[in-house]
């Protein structure tokens, strides 16, 4: 009997800049790619949906679970930088400059929307804090093995 098993899966590094440039505080975590995620990936293969386009974080706190459509308190949303493929792995870059997502930022997520849209993957960290002066990045990587 023939079996495949598909895993999606995902990493994010997050980079915090002073406003000078220098590096205040970085992450490197795994998230959840969610149920609405999948069912994504699933329609991109005939085409369907709108192709992911906007990075968002926020203040929440609760776990990442499947069933996750959104953030659970949003503090901003970017265009993506960039997103290119290569391989098996998709890569998104948001970069958030000053007064964008400013705060005790503890939630990232990737969406096809610059407001609401489908979330493809949501994860929850330690406290990032990014000052009104302060520009982050983050990249994210989704592999498909």
């Amino acid at each position: 009997m023939f079996q495949e098993n598909l895993k999606v899966t995902g990493a994010v590094a997050i980079k915090v800049f002073d406003k000078n440039g220098v590096l205040k505080q970085e992450q490197n975590i795994k998230n959840l790619v969610v149920t609405s995620g999948k069912e994504f990936i699933a329609a991109a293969m005939v085409g369907t949906p709108t192709q992911m386009s906007h990075m968002a974080v926020g203040a929440g706190t609760s776990a990442a679970a499947a069933g996750n459509t959104n953030l659970g308190s949003e503090l901003g949303r970017v265009a993506l930088t960039s997103d290119t493929s290569s391989g098996a792995v998709v890569t998104y870059v948001g970069d958030f400059p000053a007064g964008t997502g400013t705060g005790a930022v503890t939630e990232a997520g990737l969406f096809n929307d610059p407001t609401g849209g489908v979330m493809l993957c949501r994860t929850v960290f330690a406290v990032v804090n990014k000052g009104a002066d302060d520009a982050m990045s983050i990249t994210w990587q989704i592999t498909v093995s």
